[in-house]
């Protein structure tokens, strides 16, 4: 696709097959064919006070793809099959077939263990995307990196969605109960500073620190860093994480049980650090992971076979997954709960969890 050409404007005569697949903070998600591309897409709608701030935030997101940046093919401007008779604006992206990270460790806590192999290549190739987007002059910040919002392919490499955003979209804060502020994001991967801080303007410190907590949910297997508090309870994530200093807890990780996993462990630590100046760029976060990965590179086709395995295993007992962010889709219509004496990067680590004492501390019964 040429990238020097402005973002195509794509309408209902393009896409066939509309399914709606799901809704996140952002809008109404739908998987559709393009007919001319011969290819599926997935088509975000989103509530925007502006086409024209839409479309060029369209640009920017798609002139910044990257192999870790999930492709904005265009901008759809139409009525959609599926919502009634109102022209309505979005983004036209890449399908991906193998859904969220979060829908994966889900999937993977009921049948344990999370690949170590796979889990170093998924922490290199976000800090990769991330990297990259921070390069872009002026830097694209994502302001919402969570575990919804990294993509899989097929093979289960990665893919950042949803960045960018909240620079677009008026719903945040109306559609979500987990976006506190002006500078977006949910509530458990926002650094303190921007925590009920209707003044702070992200700068990429705030991306590097929920960076951090991702790559907590990547260790543990866990895409829930603080199961005791309610995901709209600002407050309350604004005592732990601000006034308390707290960050989700890592008491029963052995640091020794897999090579380089004190490595990842310290790379988390100093990026989710309290001053933002002392959190490393992505520059150096990406050093890390690198060679960490190396370590464990010759494993990675094993584990991604393993793990597609167990994909197809949960397949067949009728859980699947959407193939853009913020969506989940199961038979429950809700994501399975993580057992909490599992872990997920090897067999025998266990998750990191507030202890019962900590519980009754904060009050968080």
């Amino acid at each position: 696709m040429d990238l020097s050409s402005p973002a195509a404007v794509i309408e209902n005569n393009s896409l066939e097959n509309w399914k709606v697949i799901g809704a996140g903070g952002f809008g109404q998600v739908h998987k559709a064919r393009h007919v001319v591309w011969g290819l599926d897409v997935a088509i975000k709608l989103l509530q925007c006070d502006d086409g024209a701030s839409l479309h060029n935030e369209a640009e920017m997101m798609r002139k910044g793809a990257s192999l870790h940046v999930i492709r904005i093919l265009g901008v759809y401007k139409d009525c959609p099959p599926t919502c009634g008779p109102s022209i309505q604006l979005g983004l036209v992206m890449e399908f991906m077939e193998r859904g969220t990270l979060e829908s994966l460790l889900d999937t993977l806590s009921l049948h344990p263990p999370f690949p170590h192999p796979l889990a170093y290549r998924l922490a290199h190739q976000i800090a990769l995307g991330m990297n990259f987007l921070h390069c872009l002059i002026p830097p694209l910040l994502h302001q919402d990196l969570k575990p919804n919002n990294v993509l899989l392919d097929d093979y289960l490499n990665a893919k950042l969605a949803d960045f960018g955003l909240a620079k677009v979209s008026h719903s945040v804060n109306k559609m979500s109960k987990e976006f506190p502020g002006k500078a977006g994001g949910t509530s458990s991967y926002m650094p303190p500073e921007a925590l009920e801080n209707v003044s702070y303007k992200p700068i990429r410190a705030f991306d590097i620190y929920s960076y951090g907590i991702l790559l907590w949910s990547i260790i543990t297997g866990q895409s829930k860093p603080y199961p005791y508090v309610h995901a709209g309870d600002s407050s309350r994530f604004c005592f732990l994480i601000k006034d308390r200093g707290q960050r989700p807890s890592l008491e029963t990780v052995d640091k020794e049980q897999v090579e380089g996993l004190r490595d990842l462990v310290e790379l988390m630590e100093k990026c989710w650090d309290h001053e933002p100046s002392k959190r490393p760029p992505f520059k150096e976060c990406f050093l890390v992971t690198e060679r960490v990965f190396e370590k464990h590179k010759k494993g990675i086709n094993n584990a991604v076979h393993q793990v597609l395995t167990k994909l197809a295993l949960g397949s067949e007992g009728g859980s699947k997954t959407s193939g853009v962010g913020a969506v989940y889709v199961s038979a429950s219509s809700k994501p399975p709960a993580c057992p909490k004496d599992k872990v997920n990067i090897s067999a025998d680590v266990k998750t990191g969890s507030l202890s019962p004492t900590q519980v009754s501390e904060f009050g968080l019964h």
